[in-house]
C-alpha cells in the first residue's frame, strides 16, 4: 500500500512540475498584457491619471503619471516576453505597493477584519502575479529561459557548477 501512495504522490509531483511553466506562462501573458493596456491608457492620456494623483495628494502628479504608465506598459512588454521577469517585478510591485497605500489605504486596513476589501481592491491581482512571477520566476518558457540555457551552453561545465554554487545562474 506504502508503494501505491508513493507512486501516487510521485506522479502528482511530476504533474505539478510539467505544468508549472505553461501555468507561469499564462500568468506572464495575461498579466503582462494587462499591465500594458493600463500603462497605455494613462500614457495615451497622462491629464486623467495625474488629475487622479493630484486629488491624492502625489507629489508631481504629472511626472508620476508618466512614470507610473511607462513602467506598467514597458514592465508588462517584459512580463510577456519574460524578459528581466524577475527584475521588472520590483518597480511594478512596489508600484502597486504605493498604489493600495494611496488610492484603497481603507481596503488594506481591513486586510485582517474584512479580508474580502483587501482581495478585491483593484491591485490585488496585479500584485499576487507580480509576486508569483518575482517567487516563482518566468518559467521555461520564457525568453529569461533561453538565455539562460544559451549561456549554460557556451560556458565549460566547471564554469557552471562554479557558477550555481555561487547562485548566479536562474534556478531550472
Amino acid at each position: 500500500m506504502k508503494t501505491l501512495i508513493e507512486k501516487l504522490y510521485g506522479g502528482l509531483i511530476t504533474v505539478g512540475r510539467n505544468l508549472q511553466s505553461p501555468v507561469l506562462l499564462i500568468i506572464r501573458l495575461y498579466w503582462g498584457w494587462q499591465f500594458f493596456q493600463t500603462g497605455k491608457g494613462k500614457l495615451m492620456d497622462v491629464s486623467k491619471p495625474a488629475e487622479f494623483f493630484a486629488s491624492l495628494g502625489i507629489p508631481f502628479p504629472y511626472l508620476q503619471a508618466i512614470l507610473v504608465g511607462c513602467t506598467e506598459c514597458f514592465g508588462g512588454l517584459l512580463l510577456l516576453a519574460g524578459l528581466a521577469s524577475r527584475l521588472i517585478s520590483i518597480p511594478l510591485g512596489f508600484l502597486l505597493t504605493v498604489a493600495y497605500l494611496t488610492a484603497d489605504i481603507d481596503r488594506v486596513r481591513a486586510i485582517f477584519s474584512d479580508p474580502d476589501k483587501f482581495v478585491t481592491a483593484d491591485p490585488f491581482l496585479f500584485l499576487f502575479a507580480v509576486v508569483i512571477v518575482f517567487a516563482f520566476g518566468p518559467g521555461a518558457l520564457s525568453l529569461d529561459a533561453l538565455i539562460t540555457n544559451y549561456i549554460k551552453a557556451k560556458e565549460p561545465n566547471d564554469a557552471i557548477a562554479e557558477r550555481k554554487n555561487d547562485g548566479l545562474l536562474l534556478p531550472e
